[in-house]
């Protein structure tokens, strides 16, 4: 069953959608704003956004704009207006689809089936990273592991080093479980990317990753 957030703040909006996709057999989850919405991304498995554009004081293009660069998850944007502007605002977060109120419930239906089968068809997800001046989209296939640097995390890619601005607690709520996992206070590791371990530490990518003590049981679990 996929899960789907409705970020919108008028309430019988949001009933009438949360009732169109129920029918569908879809899970929904639902948030009021800009605020409510990340909480829940932070802490459920979100696999497609519907999103508001008018949210009050974040508009649902800058929520579009987080999703993008933290999550990396797919979204689509509701919207009672159509001008140009918005529209190119809209598009240049590059969402899933967008649909204009009032809508069909066939025309909802088709654009979050449409929008989640090209997510799962298209490009990974990605951080977008620091390079010097430059802001640069990392595939998370490409990561083989983060070290917490202070204010920062070093992306370790395998002939790269990126900085990201994280903590390792805030990359972990936002990087998938199910392929990255902590090894150390200091350290998340891409399970793909490990070649050879023991108790101590792991190799990944021909680097030397340290195993805690605290973290050994959950790091044995995830690789067997």
């Amino acid at each position: 069953m996929k899960n789907i957030l409705i970020v919108e703040d008028d309430f019988l909006n949001r009933r009438l959608i949360k009732k169109v996709l129920q029918e569908e057999n879809y899970k929904v989850l639902e948030a009021m704003s800009a605020d409510e919405a990340l909480k829940v991304l932070k802490y459920e498995k979100v696999d497609l956004a519907i999103l508001d554009i008018h949210l009050g004081k974040t508009d649902g293009i800058s929520l579009g704009h987080l999703i993008k660069s933290q999550f990396a998850i797919p979204f689509l944007y509701l919207t009672a207006f159509e001008t140009q502007d918005i529209v190119r605002k809209a598009i240049a977060t590059t969402p899933m689809g967008y649909l204009t109120k009032p809508f069909k419930s066939v025309d909802l239906i088709n654009t979050v089936e449409l929008a989640l089968r090209n997510s799962e068809s298209g490009p990974s997800p990605f951080l977008i990273v620091k390079d010097e001046d430059l802001n640069v989209r990392v595939p998370l296939s490409r990561i083989s592991f983060l070290e917490s640097d202070g204010n920062y995390l070093l992306v370790h890619c395998e002939h790269e080093v990126y900085r990201y601005r994280s903590t390792i607690k805030q990359a972990m709520d936002t990087l998938p479980s199910i392929q990255f996992i902590q090894t150390h206070r200091a350290f998340l590791v891409n399970k793909e990317k490990i070649s050879h371990f023991n108790s101590k530490q792991l190799m990944v990518d021909g680097k030397s990753v340290p195993v805690s003590k605290n973290f050994l049981a959950h790091v044995q679990e995830a690789l067997n």
